[in-house]
């Protein structure tokens, strides 16, 4: 069998570190880009005493366009890649017209901008191999509008439609395209300055997912040829079906305003 890649965003931590333990499990080699680069290099110490595959650490702030420029040309470099996961984001919990704008952007830079480079980037060797698979990290978010955080809500939706629509364009081409969208997660995403308001344990124990479980959904859907749209959980599944419906979004709206 010949040698398989993945490029992770996001990947010192949470939900991007387990894709990298269970892709390397698979005999996938990896490349783990995150702001945080002694994170990146215990979990390649960690991956690498587990499993015979390749590690590379690519230290990047997607936010910038040197951190960005990097990961596409490191990923042009190679010869194709099997696996591309745009994992790598963030959130806040201020009012919008009170936030810091840069802020803002720089969160729409990450979850948007960065996935689009970084998809453009790898697709044309994936359509020439006739094979390949984007998994691009939304959120459950993207379904519904969250305040104290409209643009990490309205970001996610941004991936959410671009990865359909991308899916429609890449028929017949053997690239597959998931939009994973994950609702409360036990990871360190909400262990930031930017929640101090947040108070986790106010959520009930069916509303918090595992990152391993997440994971594990995400590559079982890939794997069986599932919808482009995975919502990990039982509870996350009725819910974001739940407020499709027209008495949902009526009863959502109603509690967000």
């Amino acid at each position: 069998m010949a040698d398989r890649y993945a490029l992770i965003t996001g990947a010192s931590s949470g939900i991007g570190a387990e894709f990298a333990r269970q892709l390397a499990a698979q005999g996938v080699h990896l490349a783990l880009v995150a702001r945080n680069e002694e994170r990146l290099n215990a979990l390649r110490a960690e991956i690498r005493a587990t499993f015979p595959v390749a590690v590379e650490v690519l230290p990047a702030d997607l936010s910038e366009e040197s951190g960005m420029a990097g990961v596409v040309t490191f990923i042009q470099a190679l010869p194709g890649l099997d696996y591309l996961i745009n994992n790598a984001g963030f959130g806040t919990t201020d009012l919008f017209a009170e936030s810091d704008i840069d802020r803002q952007l720089r969160m729409v830079a990450v979850h948007v901008n960065a996935t689009l480079r970084l998809c453009r980037a790898a697709l044309p060797r994936m359509i020439e191999r006739g094979s390949g698979a984007i998994i691009n990290v939304a959120s459950v978010s993207a379904f519904g509008p969250t305040p104290h955080s409209p643009t990490y809500s309205a970001s996610k939706a941004a991936l959410v439609n671009f990865s359909r629509g991308l899916q429609s364009e890449l028929r017949g081409t053997g690239v597959r395209v998931q939009a994973l969208c994950p609702g409360f997660t036990r990871t360190h995403f909400h262990d930031g300055e930017e929640f101090k308001g947040f108070r986790q344990e106010r959520l009930p124990d069916f509303m918090w997912l595992r990152a391993d479980g997440v994971v594990r959904d995400s590559l079982r859907a890939l794997r069986l040829g599932g919808p482009v749209v995975v919502v990990p959980g039982w509870f996350y599944r009725l819910a974001v079906t739940f407020i499709q419906t027209p008495v949902g979004r009526f009863l959502l709206e109603a509690v967000s305003g």
